[in-house]
């Protein structure tokens, strides 16, 4: 009895075995996943330096003063220049300053609108605008800009305003504004002295009127 009990006691007492041994799987990402998350984390120190960019430009665009923010329009003919190719003068010469020009084939000018305009004191008095017919003629002023020149062959004693076309009106123009013009030759027949021309109007970057113009062009 004796003997048993010590036996037992030492098996209680003794280490236990070890489990038996089970097989263990380790994970390793293929290498399509280590390529994206690799790009994946790259990419946001490029977003993040880029909205920092975007956030820095707006920053110094609202300290620049606002006179300092806009350029000039650039001057490619100026009034004088103007004066020796058309022959209108005040109170209808409605082109102030070229800004571009291609002779024979395109022009863009523009008309400062000032309330000292001669037609506002009847259009209207109490409201302002510029009258549809004289952005019109703005145009085709324009237009003789294109066609008045030696690679065209106009002459300025036979040059004249034939027809128009298609005329759309889709803004008021008035007092303040700045009218920006561009005037395309779209058709020259040369045997019978007819130009055809595409114009357009703008304020602000919107089209304000547009439509197309016959010119009746002459010889010298």
């Amino acid at each position: 009895m004796a003997m048993a009990a010590s036996a037992f006691s030492n098996s209680l007492l003794s280490s236990p075995s070890p489990p038996p041994h089970r097989p263990t799987f380790a994970w390793s990402p293929s290498r399509s996943q280590v390529n994206l998350r690799s790009t994946a984390f790259r990419s946001y120190p490029t977003l993040f330096t880029t909205r920092s960019s975007l956030d820095a430009a707006n920053d110094t665009k609202q300290d620049t003063p606002i006179e300092l923010r806009y350029a000039a329009f650039p001057t490619v003919m100026d009034i004088n220049q103007i004066r020796e190719i058309l022959p209108h003068r005040f109170p209808f010469l409605l082109v102030d300053r070229v800004i571009e020009h291609n002779p024979g084939v395109s022009a863009v000018a523009i008309k400062n609108v000032t309330i000292n305009d001669n037609f506002f004191p009847g259009h209207f008095p109490e409201r302002p605008i510029m009258p549809g017919v004289l952005m019109v003629e703005a145009m085709a002023q324009v237009g003789g800009l294109v066609m008045l020149q030696p690679e065209v062959g106009g002459s300025r004693e036979n040059f004249f305003f034939a027809g128009i076309d298609k005329v759309r009106f889709r803004k008021p123009v008035v007092a303040g504004d700045t009218l920006v013009m561009r005037m395309t030759l779209i058709k020259l027949q040369k045997r019978f002295g007819i130009a055809k021309m595409e114009g357009k109007a703008y304020v602000g970057g919107e089209v304000v009127c547009e439509g197309e113009f016959l010119m009746a062009t002459g010889s010298e």
